[in-house]
């Protein structure tokens, strides 16, 4: 436990006092025909020992010895002198040496090894295995097709057999991991590991914002939304540290929320929304689904009347006139559309096909609302009439939300029904059953818009803490509290009856 609270502090501490580095400067004799192909690191680099050793493979302890080395503050130097003390690791020929290692906190970045010599002048072969639980540091990889839930590394690999040195250090891995399996693969081979950290790779800024109530689980709720919200604040805003490390721009919302009442006004925002608009240029939809352009129209208004940054309005100005043309002219006289087959609102409402249309609707609606709003700063009266228009056709068709939260919340947030009744009929049914990571924000604000304060509240504690409760340390992109009957927290091993 203490272990834990200290790396606790130390996380705190490199995240919220250490001034933003300077930008890098190249050594002279690069000259200056490298300015323009050389570009600083804006994310800092931390090294972080494990917090404690949760299984080896040798019950007798003779194979696998002095474990607890691994767990002291590591300088990242090799050494041959007989007074280092070293962890060692043997294999015979039948058996293969294997350690599980906990770093106590999600971590983006990678693993340093600092080795001490082995029995072979050649170099060592390992397996190492990156895992955001227990369970998937010690299991197999699916890659062959994409259903979601199964442990891939088709986005950033967390299981690789490799080479290491039998002396000085080797860095491996970009992922997002706690734990960290390291098996020895050659028979008859001792390998001394010195040091094996984690490099958390993340960008240096304070915590501006801050959160505290009578409540401690809200509080570490607050808390670690925003560190989930910083691991993915990467080169560019990502949807996730392990899978999906893109910019997308339906996630891209929430997560500009908590970046704007937890860090405020950060570049990696208007960054994402330039490469966004330079990956997905006109005619083409941002992501190639239609509704991640409608998000991108609400993100633009949102973080305008966050910053008033006119500038970057006005650098948007031509993508969002442009897109607006195109909104409109896939709306009908009738209020029907046709923006095509594929509507998307999240993941875990896709099944709910009739509500997805209610929903998709109501997003649509909101985007233009607010990019009415665009119209009007940027002094464009016939974008504004145009959005207006698109508005008034729209509202001639009228679809129910189907009994979907995701349709209900946002039929209630675009001003299409009562939040009232969004919420007793549907989102406060139930409590946080069919809730989802994405659109559990819109949820709790159409309970808010109800007046719902405490039921939101309550919702919160059970959905999100559901989480903590299961030892999450970063939130998941997608949870039904359903799945914790029965289940074990993701940092117990698991034990045979």
């Amino acid at each position: 436990m203490h272990l834990t609270r200290s790396l606790e502090l130390k996380i705190f501490l490199f995240l919220t006092v250490i001034s933003p580095a300077l930008a890098a400067q190249l050594p002279p004799v690069f000259g200056p025909e490298y300015d323009s192909i050389a570009r600083p690191d804006e994310l800092t680099r931390v090294f972080i020992s494990p917090v404690r050793v949760m299984w080896d493979s040798d019950d007798t302890d003779t194979l696998i010895q002095n474990t607890g080395v691994l767990l002291e503050p590591g300088i990242s130097q090799s050494s041959m002198s007989r007074q280092t003390r070293f962890c060692r690791m043997r294999t015979l020929e039948n058996d293969t040496a294997s350690i599980l290692l906990d770093y106590g906190k999600e971590l983006h970045g990678g693993l340093q090894l600092v080795m001490g010599s082995s029995s072979r002048r050649e170099p060592s072969l390992v397996r190492i295995r990156f895992g955001e639980s227990v369970g998937e540091a010690n299991s197999e990889t699916y890659n062959s097709d994409w259903l979601m839930g199964y442990s891939t590394d088709d986005h950033a690999k967390r299981d690789i057999v490799m080479e290491i040195p039998r002396d000085g250090l080797i860095e491996v891995g970009n992922t997002g991991f706690r734990f960290v399996r390291i098996d020895l693969l050659q028979p008859g081979t001792l390998i001394q590991l010195k040091e094996a950290r984690a490099i958390l790779r993340y960008r240096d800024i304070p915590y501006l914002g801050s959160f505290r109530s009578s409540d401690p689980r809200l509080d570490s709720i607050w808390l670690t939304g925003a560190y989930t919200t910083h691991l993915n604040m990467q080169e560019y805003l990502w949807d996730g540290i392990k899978r999906d490390r893109l910019v997308w721009l339906g996630d891209f919302h929430p997560e500009m929320a908590a970046i704007s009442a937890v860090f405020g006004n950060n570049k990696v925002i208007p960054n994402s929304l330039d490469l966004a608009c330079e990956q997905y240029p006109l005619p083409a939809w941002m992501n190639n689904m239609s509704s991640y352009s409608f998000w991108y129209l609400i993100i633009q208004y949102d973080w305008y009347m966050q910053n008033g940054d006119r500038d970057f309005l006005e650098k948007h100005r031509d993508y969002m006139l442009g897109l607006i043309d195109q909104i409109d002219g896939k709306i009908n006289e009738d209020g029907t559309e046709t923006f095509g087959g594929f509507k998307f609102l999240d993941w875990p409402s896709t099944p709910n096909k009739a509500g997805v249309e209610a929903g998709y609707r109501a997003l649509l609606t909101w985007a233009l609302r607010d990019a009415a709003k665009l119209a009007d700063i940027l002094g464009e009266p016939e974008a504004r009439a145009t959005c207006q228009a698109a508005i008034d056709r729209l509202a001639r068709q009228h679809k129910p939300h189907n009994d979907l939260k995701q349709a209900a919340a946002l039929m209630a947030v675009a001003g299409l029904m009562e939040p009232s009744n969004a919420s007793r009929e549907v989102i406060a049914v139930d409590g946080p059953q069919r809730f989802s990571t994405f659109y559990g924000l819109y949820m709790l604000e159409a309970l808010t818009l109800a007046g719902q304060h405490e039921t939101a509240l309550d919702i919160a504690s059970d959905y999100w803490g559901g989480m903590l409760d299961m030892g999450a340390t970063t939130f998941w992109e997608h949870f039904d509290v359903d799945w914790m009957e029965n289940s074990a927290r993701l940092d117990e091993l698991r034990r045979k009856a």
